[in-house]
């Protein structure tokens, strides 16, 4: 495997359950790959290049595209556990045995799954910015997320510094640094997920949040070691939602960054890759 970045990965197919599943490889070869799960409407080219690179510099990197999202076929499922069904199919068809799962905001909820469906599969676990079953304000988008998705914005881009970053000074100039990085890969992007991905994971989402008896007991089946990382005031996903994780998985850890909502590990790279590389040797 010739050492590409985040900027040069070629877009390659596989395909498994009858779905022709997008995906990109770099990084360091040998030893166990990390196969990142991207969040709400997100594509393989809504990752931050500082956070795959950065991670990348010492593992190999698996980015894809779950089914119906952008250059994957097939359509989106309507619950968490069929996204995560694919999921295993597609590391199972890449030919591997065992990886670390990465999942982030709604990409967290599949990683979870995944791994108490595929124990031998997945060997660690890293949740950022996500929440357990019938958390704190899942049931539906909390009001926060609801007013900024909705609200119009002059330039496209811009919705991200509101989902992804805190209104301080700040915060928000770490996000301006993000979409500038955001862009940088300028051949061979991804096409924007189309309009039939909201809905369909909107749904999905609602069947993972509403509530429903002893709701946190199935985290005792995550055996896998697991890091939880959010911001101290994600708006998304509530921050108490990683406090729930640390609290019921039995092998876990949790690292809150000050100042940060929703996209932590978008505001201090640096740090999250040496927090997540260092969990993860």
């Amino acid at each position: 495997m010739t050492r590409h970045t985040h900027h040069t990965a070629p877009t390659q197919y596989v395909d498994a359950n009858g779905i022709r599943f997008a995906y990109r490889r770099f990084g360091t070869p040998g030893g166990v790959p990390l196969v990142m799960n991207i969040h709400f409407t997100g594509t393989m080219d809504h990752w931050d290049p500082a956070v795959t690179d950065g991670l990348a510099a010492g593992r190999e990197v698996i980015l894809f595209n779950n089914a119906g999202i952008s250059s994957s076929s097939g359509s989106v499922p309507e619950s968490i556990e069929e996204m995560a069904a694919n999921a295993a199919a597609f590391i199972r068809a890449l030919g591997l045995e065992q990886v670390d799962v990465l999942g982030f905001s709604m990409g967290g909820l599949i990683a979870q799954t995944l791994a108490i469906a595929q124990p031998n599969l997945v060997r660690r676990l890293i949740l950022v910015g996500t929440g357990p079953r019938s958390g704190e304000g899942m049931a539906s988008l909390t009001p926060e997320a609801a007013e900024i998705f909705g609200a119009a914005y002059a330039e496209p881009d811009h919705l991200w510094l509101r989902v992804h970053f805190s209104p301080t000074e700040t915060s928000q100039a770490a996000g301006r640094a993000f979409l500038e990085r955001f862009r940088l890969r300028t051949e061979n992007r991804d096409p924007a997920a189309n309009e039939a991905v909201a809905p369909a994971q909107l749904t999905a989402l609602a069947k993972w949040g509403k509530p429903q008896d002893n709701p946190y007991g199935y985290l005792s089946a995550v055996g896998q070691p697991t890091l939880v990382v959010n911001g101290d005031n994600d708006v998304i996903i509530y921050t108490i939602n990683s406090l729930i994780l640390r609290q019921h998985i039995p092998n876990a850890q949790l690292i809150i960054y000050p100042d940060a909502n929703h996209g932590s590990l978008y505001q201090y790279p640096e740090r999250f890759v040496a927090d997540v590389s260092r969990f993860l040797s």
